[in-house]
């Protein structure tokens, strides 16, 4: 890992195949799905692009009802029915977690299938916070035949489950 502060892992794309990439780091090499677009380095919201870049893991949440508390060292929330993300860039909420009611619109966490069981909130466009830059750009569990995402980084679950301990709270992703 070389003399960086920060324990690091890279996503790369794979060859001829711009939704999918290759996450390297912790002694391990494993398959993820990335945006339907691939790479971005000028990421937009709605584009389907993962944000190229360098970005610290926040915190990982992940559903009580589906899961015990995972193993990390990444700071814990657990997700509750009523938790979402504002991708709405005219919001001054936007990028942020929110509270939604049943009817409201929004990107529940608390979702039927099992995407979001586990999610890791990466600090892509935080500071500054810039309107139409991205949301919601996480680290989450891949759809069967790790179908493309809209713009995060996704892996199976016994992957990502596997990771998760390994992570230190100064953890970082380079996505190249």
């Amino acid at each position: 890992m070389g003399k960086s502060k920060h324990a690091v892992f890279t996503v790369a794309r794979a060859p001829g195949e711009p939704s999918r990439g290759i996450l390297r780091g912790y002694g391990a090499a494993l398959p993820v799905a990335l945006g339907r677009t691939g790479i971005a380095a000028n990421k937009r919201e709605g584009d389907g692009g993962t944000p190229r870049g360098r970005f610290r893991l926040l915190r990982l949440w992940w559903r009580g009802d589906r899961m015990p508390r995972p193993r990390t060292a990444l700071p814990l929330r657990r997700i509750e029915r009523d938790d979402a993300w504002c991708e709405n860039a005219s919001d001054r909420r936007y990028n942020r977690p929110i509270r939604l009611e049943a009817s409201a619109p929004g990107d529940r966490l608390w979702r039927d299938d099992h995407v979001y069981d586990l999610i890791i909130e990466l600090n892509h466009n935080t500071r500054p916070r810039i309107a139409g830059r991205g949301s919601a750009v996480f680290i989450h569990l891949a759809r069967p035949g790790f179908l493309p995402t809209a713009g995060c980084v996704a892996l199976r679950e016994g992957d990502l489950r596997r990771l998760l301990p390994r992570l230190r709270k100064n953890a970082v992703i380079e996505i190249r």
